[in-house]
């Protein structure tokens, strides 16, 4: 059986929904977040980096959100529920697979960081010109950054309801966490396409039941 490495508030609700929507058996291997907000020591017993998500299925073990979601439809979406429609969808799907996490999760990721500089562990009397270090530069680079991505991403769904056209598939799956980020890092007033498209997924009865079974998503402030 699979066995899901599941940390809490972290990437691994993407696998789980994935599990949820091919209803495929899994189990659940459940850590905890130190105090630090790092994944804890024991990930690494699993995979070198110790870290959310991973999973193993009989003797593999693979890591990487997209690798995951890859490795799963391949092997269990034998009703092609989530297969694109044409060579066309295929190619969109697995651009989106990999752009969420190699070139939009990057810029949320300095985002988030920017954001904490005023806050612990930086020490107290580093916090004020932290938290002005911070919000100069995403004013000044950061937020110019994002521009061009939320514009596409807008576009995009705006002409398509998935992010591979017309049927959803693991592209969706995997665009979830990001957009979830960029709702909680600026907001999605400018994005009604993408905030429709998110509406509608959360009401995924799959999703729900990721929910039920990883707790909420939380992909920071």
């Amino acid at each position: 059986m699979i066995t899901v490495h599941h940390l809490e508030q972290s990437r691994s609700h993407r696998v789980l929904w994935l599990l949820e929507e091919l209803e495929v058996p899994y189990q659940i291997k459940r850590y905890q977040r130190e105090a630090s907000m790092l994944a804890p020591e024991a990930l690494k017993k699993v995979h070198p980096l110790g870290k959310s998500p991973v999973i193993t299925d009989e003797n593999q073990v693979v890591a990487e959100s997209g690798a995951i979601l890859s490795y799963l439809e391949g092997k269990y979406d034998n009703e092609h529920r989530l297969k694109p429609a044409d060579d066309a969808a295929r190619l969109q799907a697995n651009y989106w697979l990999h752009y969420a996490e190699g070139s939009l999760m990057p810029l949320l990721v300095m985002k988030l960081v920017f954001g904490r500089l005023g806050k612990a562990p930086v020490p107290w009397l580093l916090r004020p010109a932290g938290a002005a270090l911070g919000k100069g530069m995403q004013k000044a680079w950061l937020d110019k950054q994002l521009v061009p991505h939320r514009q596409m991403i807008e576009r995009h769904l705006a002409a398509q309801p998935w992010f591979a056209g017309k049927r959803f598939s693991i592209a969706d799956i995997q665009m979830s966490f990001p957009l979830l980020a960029l709702q909680a890092r600026g907001g999605l007033a400018d994005m009604p396409a993408t905030a429709a498209w998110l509406n509608t997924v959360q009401q995924r009865a799959a999703w729900q039941r990721a929910i039920q079974q990883g707790g909420e998503v939380l992909p920071g402030g």
